[in-house]
């Protein structure tokens, strides 16, 4: 799907959709839990719908409700399953120590640009504990199963290994030690695992290497539990209403583990006017000047922040950029290569981007690259452009935002199928 925006500038009032992050956590420790869970959330994205199709082939049974989704945990004696991670990430690198945990034999499978993104540092500490597996790119098969030990790991290569080892090791009844060989980033995301953790009766020891895990920890259901607002999702309308009238988000909770929450902090240095209530967090326009970002612990919005920091007033350096390049494209490549088309001023090296601001972009076509945050980025970039803007292969937002674009327009803006 190709997309035609004509610039407008965004303005009003929007409810948060559910944190991605937050409800593939809760999906997960629900499936592994004594009793069923049900799980509140607003918003089916492909990568929810991934978690929801590999935990039922997993054998526990995922009954969508209208207020979620209710999840009964793993019963069935499913033997050698196959575990489909569509082209989720997050999906594929939190189940694949799960399913070594929990059965002989398994195989992930996936698609699109998830098949050219590298698992190897967590094949490799699997391998070390005993479990054969056979490729570090999907597909992947494993056989033997997980056992309770010591695990290092790089800590500045993917949270979402240190997750997935979380939710496996946790499992098993033995002591468990996890040893971060390099200082973690994305430390939020394992922060959030933590307490998703701690509502299902499972405590995780933080040490100076890294965790520590005793033993015989059972997964208790809380009943029910509701999804965060996502931070990650709400800061394109943030970043929307910096740079034009102003748009209010409601539904964010201020002390959310998200790291991803600082888009309001940054913004607010940036110049914006923003001003906060309970939940409700608002920004709106004012002189937006450049200033220095360390995206080590918030790679997913440096697209939007890039965005800003093209029509902002001087240079923007957003450094610590490299883990960009695993995401769902490589990103430093991807952002450049968007921002270039449309006309901004930006440079990039191997772990940073320079943005030198100007009054207004040109407009112009864009590739999607397949990737959501690029085509929101885009979206957002585009209101401030002074001819139209194209975007190729928007529908990649289907990945975690499926209806951005009608809520694009709600707002005020001005997107059209082509």
């Amino acid at each position: 799907m190709d997309i035609k925006i004509t610039p407008a500038s965004l303005c009003g009032n929007i409810e948060a959709i559910s944190s991605k992050s937050d409800v593939h956590r809760l999906l997960i420790a629900a499936a592994l839990s004594d009793q069923p869970t049900d799980i509140l959330f607003n918003i089916y994205s492909k990568d929810i719908t991934a978690t929801l199709s590999a935990l039922s082939a997993m054998g526990a049974k995922a009954e969508i409700t209208p207020s979620g989704a209710r999840i009964e945990p793993f019963r069935a004696k499913t033997e050698n399953p196959l575990i489909d991670c569509d082209e989720c990430g997050s999906t594929a690198r939190f189940l694949l120590p799960v399913a070594a945990a929990l059965f002989d034999s398994a195989t992930l499978i996936g698609r699109g640009s998830l098949m050219s993104r590298p698992f190897s540092a967590l094949t490799a500490v699997m391998r070390e504990n005993e479990v054969n597996v056979d490729r570090d790119f999907l597909p992947i098969t494993t056989k033997g199963r997980l056992r309770s030990g010591r695990y290092e790991i790089d800590g500045n290569i993917s949270s979402q290994y240190i997750t997935g080892l979380l939710f496996a090791l946790t499992f098993l009844n033995g002591e468990s030690e996890i040893i971060l060989k390099t200082p973690l980033q994305s430390s939020g995301y394992v922060d959030m695992t933590l307490d998703t953790l701690r509502k299902f009766n499972i405590n995780i020891e933080r040490t100076n290497a890294g965790f520590f895990i005793p033993k015989d920890q059972k997964y208790r259901s809380p009943g029910a539990l509701t999804a965060e607002g996502d931070w990650s999702n709400a800061a394109f309308w943030l970043a929307a209403g910096a740079l034009g009238e102003g748009v209010t988000v409601k539904g964010l909770s201020p002390l959310s583990l998200q790291k991803d929450k600082q888009i309001f902090t940054i913004l607010s240095s940036m110049g914006a006017n923003t001003e906060q209530t309970r939940d409700i967090f608002t920004a709106s326009h004012n002189s937006i000047t450049a200033t220095e970002i360390d995206a080590g612990d918030i790679p997913d919005i440096v697209p939007v922040l890039a965005a800003v920091a093209s029509v902002a007033s001087g240079r923007t350096f957003i450094k610590n950029a490299s883990r960009l390049k695993i995401k769902e494209s490589d990103r430093l490549t991807t952002v450049y290569n968007t921002l270039s088309a449309l006309g901004a001023n930006i440079k990039k090296t191997d772990d940073s981007l320079i943005i030198t601001g100007r009054p207004c972009l040109h407009g112009g076509i864009v590739d999607g690259a397949g990737d959501h945050r690029i085509v929101m980025s885009a979206a957002i970039a585009a209101s401030v452009c002074d001819n139209p803007v194209i975007i190729r292969g928007a529908d990649a937002v289907d990945k975690s935002y499926p209806n951005f674009f009608e809520h694009y327009n709600k707002l005020g803006g001005k997107a059209d199928v082509l």
